[in-house]
């Protein structure tokens, strides 16, 4: 499985570091401008420091690299956090950037596209892109850990979130609530 993971400018890095690290698909990172500022604020590291975690890093300003044509076969973006400006453009039709650009290629391709959207509140205008973009077939993922199990630490916060995500692209499933009872 080839999943792209963009990180945009609004907060929630962590989260998307969990994800790399977590995530056993082959990834390719593409990081914006605010993305490259929010990894050094709120984790003191930079796009280089995530090469680990993928396979390849594409600059989000490089509209030739192969996340931007449907003839490139991957099985989805996952924008992770997703600014509520960066969903902006993607419900305009705007494919400015590499992040942009490849989502257009999901709706179009009708590939899986999960904008995982940390800001609160949201404005009207936002939750009316949000709703037109689900109409579309993106997943609306709105990062909201899970504490029914009662995490113990920020770790198993992130984790939370992060695992539900894994679950919803078809890699591993998260605990459920009182999922025990189901069986």
């Amino acid at each position: 499985m080839k999943i792209v993971v963009g990180i945009t400018g609004s907060s929630g890095a962590v989260y998307a570091l969990d994800f790399l690290k977590k995530c056993p698909a082959t990834k390719y990172l593409i990081v914006s401008k605010w993305g490259k500022v929010l990894l050094r604020d709120e984790l003191k590291m930079t796009d280089k420091d995530l090469a680990p975690f993928v396979e390849r890093t594409f600059s989000d300003d490089d509209l030739t690299a192969p996340p931007a044509s449907g003839s490139n076969r991957f099985d989805g973006l996952v924008i992770l956090p997703a600014s509520t400006s960066t969903i902006g453009r993607i419900a305009s039709g705007i494919g400015d950037t590499l992040i942009t650009r490849t989502a257009q290629v999901c709706l179009k391709e009708r590939f899986p596209l999960i904008l995982c959207v940390r800001e609160t509140p949201l404005s009207t205008l936002t939750l009316e892109q949000c709703a037109r973009l689900s109409g579309y077939g993106a997943t609306i993922m709105p990062i909201s850990p899970p504490l029914y199990y009662v995490p113990e630490s920020v770790d198993a916060y992130v984790g939370g979130f992060t695992d539900k995500l894994l679950g919803t692209l078809g890699l591993r499933g998260a605990p459920g609530w009182r999922e025990e009872e189901f069986r």
